[in-house]
């Protein structure tokens, strides 16, 4: 029987039995040469790459000319760290020593089901909440060359995920993501960020 997520306990987390991230307090030096105290979450599945994790921008293209408008697919998925569904880019941890590229190909199809060969772009290495971790990862545009969008290929999802796919025209996403704020949905920085530059690329350029 399918129920609401929720999280139904909160415990403190002993850094010898976090699976995942462990918490460090740093000692930093000020430009004035002052000694500070920092306290950091660093992830502990770092591989030899050195990054972390992807997202995925898969452009959707499809393969009669002109069958539809520029498209993306996007996840919804509960995060227990926020208490809230969150809508996202498809994301996900690099395994050991595979490449940014790589890996962004696999979570693309675990968790939509789409795949895809050619690689768009890659970004440079970025941090998103330097503030608080050392976490770091890499934007992959992927082209992904699609026969009818309405068709929604299997998922390869893994036990414990549960991931909603959601087709969506890129001029419509900056509307879509309010819609979602609306209706209590989160919006992940990463995906909003990308709507709001996309937005303001059309109207300038209009």
């Amino acid at each position: 029987m399918s129920q609401q997520p929720k999280v139904i306990k909160a415990e403190d987390l002993s850094p010898a039995d976090a699976k995942w991230v462990t918490l460090k307090k740093l000692t930093w030096v000020d430009p004035n040469g002052r000694e500070r105290p920092w306290e950091v979450a660093q992830r502990k599945t770092r591989g030899s790459a050195g990054i972390d994790g992807v997202a995925v921008l898969a452009l959707l293209t499809p393969s009669t000319p002109n069958a539809f408008k520029p498209s993306t697919v996007i996840i919804e998925q509960y995060r227990p760290p926020v208490e809230a569904h969150v809508v996202e880019l498809p994301a996900g941890l690099i395994d050991g020593s595979e490449s940014a590229e790589t890996a962004a190909m696999r979570e693309l199809t675990e968790e939509t089901g789409y795949e895809s060969s050619e690689v768009v772009e890659s970004s440079t290495l970025m941090v998103s909440d330097p503030g608080m971790t050392n976490a770091n990862m890499k934007l992959v545009v992927l082209k992904v060359v699609v026969d009818d969008i309405s068709q929604l290929p299997k998922q390869k999802l893994e036990d414990g995920e549960f991931i909603t796919r959601r087709v969506v025209e890129l001029a419509a996403l900056p509307a879509l993501l309010k819609d979602y704020e609306t209706k209590g949905f989160v919006v992940d920085a990463r995906l909003a960020h990308f709507a709001i530059g996309y937005d303001l690329a059309l109207k300038t350029k209009a």
